[in-house]
C-alpha cells in the first residue's frame, strides 16, 4: 500500500517521502479501515518536525502521521464482530504512542477507536472530528451544559474555534469570539453573537461592554499570550478551559486578579480523555452534526502525494478550517 512516512525530524521537504510500505494485518481487538481521508493538525506537523520538547528522535524508526481519518473496515481481527465489515467510520489517536497513522491507505488501530458515522455524515466531515472536533466539544461542555451562559471563544476562525463556536450556540450560550479582522464575515456565519479582531487594542473594554457580568467560560487556543485578558473579563469562579499556548509555551500568570476572581484553569489535552468523557463528546459531536447544528470547515483536500504541501499549509497564517489528503 502507499503511504507517507519521515524517519528523522526535519522540515516537511527534506523529511517526509511519500512511498510503498507493507499493509497491516488487524490483531486481535483490531480492525483494518480502507481509509478515504486523512486529518493533518498542527500537532502531527509539529512532531514531524520535532518540536516536542526533550523529543530529540522519533519514538519509531518509520512514522506514517497523523491521527485523524475515515473510510471504511475493510477486514476485522479476533473477537471484532464482523456486522463491522463494510462500516463507515472515522478515527481518533490514529498515531497517538504509535508508528501507524492515516496518511496511508490502510490503517490497522483498536476497534474502539474507529468509530461509526452518523447516517448523511461524509468521511471528509468524519476526517475533521479526532482532534478538531472532540477538542472543541471537550472545550465547551467539558464543564457542563452552557445554555445560558456567555462564552468567550479566541481563533473563532481556526479549527477547533470555528467548531467550538458552533457547538457553543447550539448548547444554548451566548457567544462571543476573536478573530482577525479579515475573518470576520467567514467567522460571523458561524453563529457567533460577537465577532472582535483579537488586535483591537480596546479588546478586553469591548469584551466587558458585551457581558458586563463576566464570561462565564473561555474557549482558548493562545492561554499565554491572552491570561492577563483573561483575568480582567472573567466572572468570578469562571473557567479558562484552554488547549493551545504555542506563541508562550512558558506564560507568566495575573495570579493575583485570577486568584481573588478564583478562575478555573482546565487543560485540555484531546489524546488523553478518559473513556467516558470521549464517548460524551463523541455522542454530543454526532448529535451535532445529525442535527445541523455543526458544519465543519474543510480548507483544503490534497492527494497523498501532497502531504508535503499539506504539512506546511495546516502550519501557515489565514488557513479556513480542515486540511484533508485524499488517501484513495
Amino acid at each position: 500500500m502507499r503511504a507517507a512516512h519521515y524517519e528523522q525530524f526535519g522540515p516537511a521537504e527534506d523529511v517526509l517521502s511519500v512511498g510503498e510500505v507493507d499493509t497491516p494485518t488487524p490483531g486481535p481487538g483490531e480492525v483494518l479501515v480502507r481509509l478515504t481521508h486523512s486529518g493533518v493538525n498542527p500537532s502531527d506537523a509539529k512532531s514531524r518536525a520535532g518540536s516536542r520538547p526533550g523529543v530529540t528522535k522519533p519514538d519509531f524508526p518509520r512514522i506514517i502521521p497523523h491521527s485523524d481519518g475515515a473510510g471504511t473496515i475493510f477486514a476485522v481481527g479476533e473477537g471484532v464482530d464482523p456486522a463491522r465489515m463494510d462500516q463507515h467510520v472515522w478515527l481518533w489517536n490514529a498515531q497517538w504512542q504509535r508508528a501507524h497513522g492515516t496518511a496511508a491507505e490502510m490503517i490497522a488501530l483498536p476497534a474502539d477507536q474507529a468509530v461509526p458515522l452518523p447516517d448523511g455524515v461524509s468521511h471528509e466531515v468524519g476526517a475533521t472530528l479526532g482532534i478538531p472536533g472532540l477538542t472543541a466539544c471537550q472545550t465547551v461542555f467539558g464543564g457542563g451544559e452552557v445554555a445560558g451562559q456567555t462564552l468567550l471563544i479566541s481563533g473563532g476562525a481556526g479549527a477547533v474555534g470555528h467548531m467550538a463556536v458552533q457547538l457553543a450556540k447550539w448548547g444554548g450560550a451566548t457567544v462571543i469570539t476573536t478573530a482577525s479582522a479579515d475573518a470576520a464575515d467567514y467567522v460571523g456565519r458561524t453563529g457567533a453573537d460577537h465577532v472582535l479582531d483579537y488586535r483591537d487594542d480596546d479588546l478586553a473594554a469591548k469584551i466587558k461592554d458585551l457581558a458586563p457580568g463576566g464570561i462565564d467560560r473561555a474557549v482558548e487556543v493562545e492561554f499565554g499570550t491572552n491570561a492577563a485578558l483573561l483575568a480582567e473579563v472573567m466572572k468570578p469562579m469562571g473557567t479558562i478551559a484552554t488547549y493551545g499556548s504555542a506563541k508562550a509555551m512558558t506564560p507568566e500568570l495575573p495570579f493575583g486578579p485570577m486568584l481573588f476572581k478564583a478562575l478555573k484553569i482546565d487543560i485540555t489535552l484531546i489524546y488523553i480523555l478518559p473513556p467516558a468523557e470521549r464517548a460524551a463528546a463523541i455522542a454530543r459531536l454526532h448529535a451535532a452534526l445529525t442535527e445541523g447544528a455543526l458544519k465543519p470547515a474543510i480548507h483544503a483536500c490534497l492527494p497523498l502525494s501532497d502531504c508535503v504541501t499539506a504539512h506546511n499549509m495546516v502550519l501557515s497564517p489565514g488557513r479556513r478550517g480542515a486540511v484533508l489528503l485524499e488517501t484513495v
